[in-house]
């Protein structure tokens, strides 16, 4: 099983074949129901997709974190995106090991989270700097670092609720997990 264990398909490793490269295209279109602007492949909840000869592809999901309630949502998303493509005989299952990341989403998903209005992790998970306390949050719209913070949690558990001293706007920000 090649581990794809990042949000976009990585340059190393052994190339898809083509029935998986057209996996990847059906998922790079199912949305996120909670942040729908994000695909599932955005998210780099995708960990693998797996097409080993006359053997139903495998598509391993790593849910973003335990207890997640919008896994079902994603796995019937995935599941019928799938079969509407002409995937029906795929299998969808999920890999809790390592858990997910934020350090997952894609270059473009954090791209598109900035544009929506919502700003991404401001560092990776594994930064030392985490240890001295908590990072700079910019603005989505103005780019300024003069934020605080209102919430710990925001509209779904992965965000928490700031606001903007500069321009005095609300945003989510998708915290590092």
């Amino acid at each position: 099983m090649v581990n794809r264990a990042v949000a976009e398909r990585p340059a190393d490793g052994p190339a898809p074949n083509a029935r998986e490269a057209a996996i990847w295209s059906v998922l790079e279109r199912v949305p996120d129901p909670e942040i729908p602007i994000l695909t599932v492949v955005d998210l780099g909840i995708v960990r693998s997709v797996v097409c080993d000869g006359q053997a139903a592809p495998q598509v391993a999901i790593t849910p973003t974190y335990s207890g997640c309630p919008a896994t079902a949502v994603i796995r019937s998303d995935i599941e019928r995106a799938l079969a509407e493509a002409g995937h029906g005989d795929a299998r969808v299952y999920e890999v809790l090991s390592p858990p997910w990341s934020s350090d997952w989403l894609s270059e473009d998903g954090r791209r598109k989270l900035r544009e929506f209005g919502i700003a991404p992790p401001a560092e990776q998970v594994s930064s030392p700097r985490r240890l001295f306390g908590s990072p700079k949050i910019a603005c989505p719209r103005c780019g300024s670092t003069t934020t605080e913070r209102v919430s710990e949690f925001g509209s779904t558990p992965c965000k928490a609720h700031y606001r903007c001293v500069s321009c005095r706007e609300p945003f989510d920000y998708f915290k590092c997990i």
